[in-house]
């Protein structure tokens, strides 16, 4: 019986080798590809928006979509929200489902097949009920897969020939709620009446359209549901969530506060990488905002602007990629151990590539119904980027291994010990994402039919709050000082002394004291000729990658 009255309750859900030389041809030829890829990209942009049927997330609109058979009844999925019991605080309001201008459309075929005398000739019923009453639908009486009542379950006063078979709840006789729909004579259309049902308890609410008479099997419905939570049009399971990217985006934005300070009173040593973390910081503070007041507009007025929504969508892919980008740089001790990051080319390729994959896969989940998402085409879209993060993680930790190694060859001890802690971080960070990864398996494994939305939210948070922190680590363990040589380049490798001595950016030296400088004159010899020989290494190195 549930398999078959909750059939639709899953959402409708979805290396070339590189030389290290590119001639002035080359570069003429990239750079018109990039234009081309450019332009290719908008109007792949615009093809996917206006081909997702835009919908707010708590007005579900139909339009002209047909019924599904199942059984010996016919269906169609009407939403399913998470929805909490009316409010009787004065600042809060009720919790309601409104039918509004809904109409269902019969072929002239099946109106013919009726007296026009007649009063009656069609049904269609619309049933709401809640999860935990699921199984009160159909015949629960001899266990059988009819929905539809028949001729000898009626002899036995269990339902009406022609409706749908629904038990009421013995605790609230009204529920599940029914509401019957009749076709009159041999009209066409036939509408609901503008009507509003309210929510007293708390729970996750389905709605189906059914009808059992086989004449009708090519009606189509049309119109639209409004679905309202006591605070607002915000469906239940994303209620605390505007909450929390409220929260986020003061911590960015403190985050932000910390980092412009320190930034400003060293701005004499500030090396590039802290302009690469500055602008993830940027985008992640625009992301948290962007994403607070799309939920809260879609709170106040039930619908979802499009311009909003694709701004939000674009920057949290944009930060995706570029905060991955700056994983890998710095990986590959750009700044660090090496002073280049070699032939970008292979990096701007997968950065855009994974810019296009996690910006189709956004679009397709924020701008889509909510509760309409074809697994497939969602499947579709989840593979290409999971594929793409598994390609990063790989690359970040091959480029950690070599960095590790060359600066234990160096012997650069504070270097070295300042990459130890990035990589175990990291790699705890990856733990954890692994172990996230087969909890949301398991979460959504064992709760098929959203018994659990009030807790849903704590899935998307946890992947905000884990960039937060790993961009947090990173701000730590690269945080502008008065001596950023510590972590910066330096064309002398010979010792850490030699490292920590000359800054990068003001070429001034400080002057150690007297043990150091007979240290160093006796080590000069052999600092500069480690020195041909790591700048050597790392021009190879360049050319590899």
């Amino acid at each position: 019986m549930e398999e078959v009255a909750f059939l639709h309750f899953y959402p409708k859900v979805l290396a070339a080798d590189y030389t290290a030389k590119i001639s002035q041809e080359m570069k003429d030829k990239i750079s018109f590809g990039s234009v081309k890829f450019s332009i290719i990209f908008i109007l792949g942009s615009i093809f996917i928006c206006s081909s997702i049927e835009i919908a707010s997330a708590s007005i579900h609109e139909y339009n002209n979509e047909h019924f599904t058979p199942q059984s010996n009844a016919f269906f169609f999925h009407g939403g399913s929200e998470g929805l909490y019991a009316s409010s009787h605080k004065p600042h809060k309001g009720k919790s309601f489902i409104r039918f509004e201008n809904v109409a269902f459309l019969r072929t002239k075929e099946s109106a013919d097949n009726h007296n026009e005398m007649q009063s009656r000739t069609g049904l269609v019923e619309a049933l709401v009920l809640e999860v935990k009453d699921r199984e009160k639908i159909g015949d629960a009486y001899s266990k059988s897969n009819a929905i539809c009542c028949t001729p000898k379950l009626a002899q036995d006063n269990v339902c009406t020939v022609g409706e749908i078979i629904l038990q009421r709840n013995p605790d609230n006789p009204e529920w599940p709620m029914r509401i019957q729909t009749f076709f009159e004579g041999k009209n066409l259309e036939t509408k609901m009446v503008t009507q509003s049902i309210e929510i007293n308890s708390t729970g996750m609410y389905y709605l189906y359209f059914m009808f059992c008479d086989p004449q009708l099997n090519a009606t189509r419905i049309r119109g639209q549901t409004v679905w309202r939570n006591p605070g607002g049009y915000l469906p239940g399971k994303m209620v605390p969530l505007m909450t929390f990217y409220g929260i986020a985006s003061l911590a960015y934005l403190l985050l932000g506060i910390l980092w412009f300070f320190r930034f400003v009173k060293f701005w004499k040593d500030i090396i590039q990488l802290h302009y690469y973390i500055t602008a993830v910081i940027a985008l992640g503070m625009c992301e948290m905002a962007l994403w607070y007041f799309e939920y809260a507009n879609l709170n106040a007025t039930g619908s979802r602007p499009m311009l909003i929504t694709l701004w939000a969508v674009t920057v949290t892919a944009v930060k995706k990629t570029f905060s991955r980008l700056l994983l890998l740089v710095v990986s590959m001790g750009y700044g660090v151990v090496r002073p280049t990051i070699g032939n970008v080319t292979p990096k701007v390729l997968l950065g855009t590539v994974y810019f296009i994959a996690s910006e189709a896969l956004e679009l397709v989940e924020h701008l889509g119904n909510i509760n309409d998402f074809s697994g497939k085409a969602k499947l579709y879209l989840v593979l290409p980027v999971a594929f793409l993060d598994t390609w990063f993680i790989l690359w970040i930790f091959s480029s950690l291994s070599q960095t590790l190694e060359k600066l234990q060859m160096r012997k650069s001890m504070v270097k070295l010990d300042l990459y130890r802690k990035f990589t175990n971080s990291l790699a705890a960070f990856v733990l954890l994402s692994i172990a996230w990864v087969g909890f949301e398996l398991y979460f959504k494994a064992s709760d098929p039919l959203s018994e659990l939305w009030r807790i849903a939210w704590i899935i998307p948070s946890f992947w905000t709050l884990l960039t937060f922190s790993l961009l947090v680590v990173i701000c730590v363990l690269w945080a502008p000082s008065s001596n950023p040589t510590r972590y910066a380049y330096c064309g002398e490798t010979g010792d850490d002394i030699d490292e920590e001595a000359i800054s990068l950016t003001t070429g001034v030296k400080v002057v150690p004291d007297m043990g150091a400088k007979l240290e160093r004159k006796e080590k000069k010899g052999s600092a500069s000729t480690d020195t041909l020989t790591g700048l050597k290494e790392d021009l190879e190195e360049d050319k590899r990658e």
